[in-house]
């Protein structure tokens, strides 16, 4: 993708708001479905992270901003987390932005949304002067690995398991 186009996509991006709320729950319902496909042992089917209310209280929170991407409809969110460690024992000081969940719709996918999302939320990091960003990707989501790769993400740490 051109910078330009890159930059064209990035006006659609913006704050989420209670009325995105039925859309957001549908992608939210996506997502799901692909961890419960991945892991079952883990997810349910069929369900969601977040219900109304609680999607409603994070959209209303400066410190969990929602972004979602709309070409005339939601077609992707990002679910993010202000963090902040000050005088901690072990840790430097500092904010991180973490992104709790992103998602583009599976009818939208390969057309640079995600990439829209993820460019708008890094330089939301950015301005709100946290010194990273972070997320975790489920062992076997081939897809999103190597999309937050592309972005520029390098592996932080490793969730291990041994299942009984």
């Amino acid at each position: 993708m051109k910078p330009q186009e890159s930059d064209h996509m990035s006006h659609f991006v913006r704050r989420a708001k209670t009325a995105d709320i039925p859309a957001i729950i549908s992608l939210l319902h996506q997502v799901n479905m692909v961890h419960h496909r991945l892991r079952p042992d883990l997810f349910k089917p069929h369900t969601t992270k977040y219900n109304e209310q609680e999607v409603a209280a994070l959209i209303a929170d400066e410190l969990t901003p929602v972004f979602v991407y709309d070409e005339g409809g939601v077609l992707g969110y990002a679910f993010c987390q202000v963090q902040e460690v000050r005088g901690d024992r072990l840790l430097q000081d500092g904010k991180t932005l973490y992104i709790d969940d992103i998602c583009v719709d599976e009818s939208a996918r390969g057309r640079h949304i995600g990439k829209a999302l993820f460019d708008f939320v890094s330089e939301y990091a950015r301005s709100a002067r946290c010194r990273s960003l972070t997320l975790n990707v489920w062992a076997g989501n081939d897809a999103a690995m190597a999309f937050h790769q592309r972005m520029g993400m390098q592996i932080q740490k490793t969730g291990m398991e041994m299942r009984l």
